[in-house]
């Protein structure tokens, strides 16, 4: 840890002047942190990570290795993002016809505590929902609901996760820990009244 930071940038990564790194994150080999970009406290940033420039990455994230986050992606606190999996940006993307600049690039938000699995891919434009459980390789090509688990190539609900990441069962509820859900606006949300539970 340089001397004054209170973030790890390991001697092989780049984090360019201006981007903005939160307390106790940690940025592993072969990283590069754009100048625009900002990192909440407490993540960890695996091996060759690209963030660029108006990415937003929250606190206590964890990112694997060979996961490029793009401008226009957002990802709330807690969001895991396995190896290689892959985020996009521009809808229609044409080598031809040269698509750069904000104006251009879809709005990606991951929500809270969502889980995407190794060599996953997130077609732009698309809101994942908090908690929702995308599964390795799949092909997310429309919005996730909140605890939703999805899965295949295009992924397709398979049912619903709980916030620790079990599946529940058919009354919505968590074998786990205990937790129960309902129908919400956007997929499922914790039961927190007693007349709520099942």
């Amino acid at each position: 840890m340089e001397p004054g930071k209170k973030y790890f940038v390991h001697p092989s990564a780049y984090a360019d002047e201006g981007a903005q790194i939160g307390d106790g994150t940690k940025i592993w080999h072969f990283c590069h942190i754009s100048g625009k970009a900002k990192i909440g406290e407490g993540c960890t940033i695996g091996q060759n990570v690209f963030i660029a420039d108006g990415a937003v990455v929250g606190n206590h994230c964890k990112i694997q290795n060979n996961v490029s986050v793009y401008e226009g992606v957002e990802l709330g606190d807690y969001v895991f993002c396995g190896p290689s999996m892959v985020f996009t940006n521009v809808q229609r993307p044409r080598c031809k016809y040269p698509q750069r600049g904000s104006q251009y690039y879809a709005h990606t938000p991951v929500g809270e505590g969502a889980s995407i699995g190794a060599n996953a891919t997130i077609v732009c434009g698309h809101r994942i929902g908090k908690n929702s459980f995308i599964a390795a390789g799949s092909v997310v090509t429309k919005d996730v609901p909140d605890h939703a688990i999805m899965m295949g190539n295009p992924a397709r609900q398979k049912g619903w996760a709980c916030e620790c990441g079990e599946k529940l069962d058919e009354r919505l509820h968590c074998p786990k820990c205990q937790r129960n859900y309902k129908q919400g606006d956007h997929g499922l949300e914790e039961v927190t009244d007693a007349k709520d539970s099942v």
